[in-house]
């Protein structure tokens, strides 16, 4: 997917060249949620800003509403930045919302698909589908090459190990 480059300029302004406008923070917000791509760049000096522009509409929707973010949970949040945790967490985070994103859209075309069939047979279909989803994901995620071995039977006393 192509990504829309937006551009600011120091008076904080942000300038889209495709549509020849300026764009509010809002704008930018809609563009995202109706699935585009948005890359923000310095006018000047072409410096990547996305990730800054994205914050700020991260906390304007904070503040507008009902909050995605409780206070707790950015304290946890703070608490990894620059910890031993913090690349593993951002790479979890990442991934989790991906998983989640990916199942919502699953369960919406078998909601869909619900509809049309019976009802029993495809919550079943998704129940199986989901868990899937979510055993590759922890695959993913801890890799397959890291799991425990399997302890011993407690119940084999010492004279029927070998």
């Amino acid at each position: 997917m192509n990504e829309r480059v937006i551009r600011k300029y120091a008076n904080r302004r942000l300038y889209d060249p495709s549509e020849s406008r300026h764009l509010t923070l809002d704008e930018v917000r809609q563009l995202i949620v109706g699935g585009e791509r948005v890359r923000v760049e310095d006018a000047k000096t072409g410096e990547d800003l996305t990730r800054s522009i994205l914050l700020q509409i991260i906390v304007e929707r904070e503040e507008a509403g009902r909050p995605l973010l409780s206070a707790e949970l950015l304290e946890q949040l703070i608490r990894f930045y620059g910890g031993a945790m913090q690349d593993f967490l951002a790479t979890y985070l990442e991934r989790s919302v991906g998983t989640f994103v990916e199942q919502q859209s699953r369960f919406q075309d078998q909601v869909l698909k619900m509809v049309r069939d019976t009802p029993l047979a495809t919550m079943g279909q998704l129940a199986e589908t989901n868990l899937a989803a979510w055993q590759e994901f922890q695959r993913g995620l801890f890799g397959a090459g890291n799991a425990r071995p399997q302890k011993d039977d407690p119940s084999e006393g010492p004279e029927k190990k070998k």
